[in-house]
């Protein structure tokens, strides 16, 4: 979803608010709006204050439950703090040395929320029901806290925009001590500690699901096997390998018998023995086949995929066409992208080359084409004008392009994730796993094209494709707990972690000075100040990268 389609779909929504709110049809189905100005739909339900109670009897398992919560919160309070004051102070210094990372999908608005199908990196059907669980479990902590401190929860709900973006448990604020009783009127208002640990409930009750979800879903990894790492991505219109029913999309595990761990292997297999024809042993949706295809003329190779061409290259003036595959220059092979660069870097301007290319169709020779190049941006070196993709091989004797994806190394250090929870960058890559991983792209889930490389082994065996749906769905729980939990852990109101350094701070302040108005005054002050603070370096987070592009120092 882009800009404009999400602020007309607000628009929309906005305008549908507006008419049922004046129409008093909100009110009447006890929905509000947070706020007059804000175009978020409180949804409330005073249904379940008996399953709360019962919930709640524990009262002893319950307080220490939440005890360490506090604890926990403190200390991802001081954690999230310190990380955000370190990416605000490298930033900074990348800006005076001229290093900043360019702008991308981190800097953009939609992904500062974490509200699935509009943040780039969570997919949304496993990520509304993450965030599904998330919120009850948050909010429930909150209710069940409130009636073992004996605070009255008046209602409970989700805030909506479009889609749940939150919950909430509505306590009675002024036995939470928020907020001041009416004059003439004598409110109980729960403890400095039991307010404390009615706050810290969510984020604990987020944290220990986090725990659970992640346990699992790396338990579930253990009986998760990789298939092979090589797939097909392309089969040529006509090809014998079409004749023969492979498609795109199927795992390539065996050449006539010979296990295929890599493009490599393929290929040196097909140009050393030259088959006349070759039985592929594939997976298709996870079903064996068994596929014999006859073999062209043609000898398979590794080359430069052409993707595009530059509009008035050398390279256009020739005839080269987009999508055939660079194999020779002059006597040079030119087997990958390396030998190419290297190749064209002993160029000058105005030297002729003969340059080899396989067309599309199956089993042809290549194709010499004469080739004087160009000047390289005002350089020294030759250009042609060829725009390459990666290094995936294409096999001219079946007609098949095929790529790799590191299916074993990437199970292998996902499974290797819970030994690294010892050290600061296991748990950094934890937190990142979505959006940075560690094989330079996130890791959203095993999502269909990705799960085309495992299969389920040992007592995951019977359940079959619905492993890799437990799979996301314990990861996605597991990290929006794990991220929801740190995130309201901040100390900056209105996160729980605000609140709780508000009491902590009136607690140590009150040794000193008493308790009384000057102790909340103080103790407000910090906290609003923090808060700004906290705000403001977010902001530059996210701004930061565009500092130079604005003062004409990017390039």
């Amino acid at each position: 979803m882009d800009y404009a389609d999400l602020f007309y779909a607000l628009l929309v929504y906005w305008f549908i608010v507006l008419i049922l709110e004046r129409h008093g049809l909100l009110e009447r189905y006890g929905v509000s709006l947070l706020s007059p100005f804000v175009p978020i739909l409180m949804l409330r339900t005073t249904r379940g204050q008996g399953l709360l109670t019962f919930l709640a009897r524990p009262k002893i398992a319950w307080r220490l439950f939440a005890n360490i919560g506090i604890l926990l919160m403190l200390a991802g309070m001081l954690v999230m703090l310190l990380l955000l004051l370190l990416s605000d102070y490298l930033m900074l210094n990348s800006i005076q040395a001229g290093t900043t990372p360019p702008p991308g999908k981190f800097n953009e608005p939609q992904n500062i929320f974490l509200i699935p199908g509009i943040n780039d990196f969570i997919p949304l059907t496993w990520g509304i029901i993450g965030l599904a669980v998330t919120l009850v479990v948050h909010e429930f902590a909150h209710a069940i806290l409130c009636k073992v401190e004996g605070v009255t929860v008046k209602s409970m709900g989700i805030l909506y925009a479009i889609v749940p973006i939150g919950g909430f448990a509505e306590p009675d604020e002024e036995q939470l001590g928020v907020k001041e009783p009416e004059a003439g009127t004598a409110v109980k208002t729960v403890s400095r500690s039991g307010r404390m640990r009615i706050l810290s409930a969510g984020v604990t009750a987020n944290f220990a699901t986090a725990l659970v979800a992640f346990a699992l879903f790396f338990m579930l990894l253990g009986s998760i096997s990789p298939i092979g790492d090589v797939m097909v991505t392309e089969v040529l219109p006509g090809s014998p390998a079409e004749a023969a029913g492979v498609h795109e999309g199927m795992l390539l595990t065996q050449a006539d018998g010979q296990v295929i761990n890599s493009a490599h292997d393929f290929f040196v297999y097909m140009n050393s023995t030259r088959p006349s024809n070759v039985t592929l042993s594939l997976r298709d949706n996870r079903v064996r086949k068994e596929v014999t295809v006859q073999t062209g003329k043609g000898v398979d190779f590794k080359g430069v995929n052409v993707h595009d061409i530059v509009p008035g290259s050398p390279a256009e003036a020739a005839g080269v066409k987009k999508g055939s595959i660079l194999v020779r220059i002059n006597d040079t092979q030119i087997s990958n992208i390396t030998y190419f660069m290297e190749f064209m870097n002993s160029t000058v301007p105005g030297q002729t080359i003969q340059a080899y290319f396989i067309e599309t169709s199956p089993g042809a020779e290549p194709v010499k084409y004469n080739i004087t190049l160009a000047v390289y941006s005002g350089g020294t070196k030759g250009f042609i004008g060829v725009k390459y993709l990666s290094e995936e091989g294409v096999s001219s004797a079946i007609g098949i392009r095929i790529g790799e994806y590191p299916a074993k190394g990437y199970l292998h250090i996902l499974k290797q994730l819970p030994g690294m929870l010892n050290e600061p960058g296991g748990w950094f890559i934890l937190f990142a796993l979505p959006m940075l991983s560690f094989v330079g792209q996130g890791f959203p889930g095993f999502g269909e094209t990705l799960s085309q490389f495992y299969e389920p082994v040992g007592w995951a065996a019977p359940l079959g494709e619905s492993t890799f749906w437990l799979a996301n769905a314990l990861l996605w729980i597991g990290w929006l707990n794990f991220y929801v939990g740190l995130f309201n852990s901040l100390p900056a109101v209105p996160m729980d972690g605000g609140h709780v350094f508000r009491d902590v701070i009136s607690s140590i302040l009150s040794r000193f000075f008493g308790n009384g108005e000057r102790v909340t005054r103080i103790s407000n002050r910090i906290v609003v100040l923090l808060a700004l603070i906290i705000f403001l370096s977010f902001i530059f987070l996210f701004i930061a990268p565009y500092i130079p592009r604005m003062f004409g120092s990017g390039s």
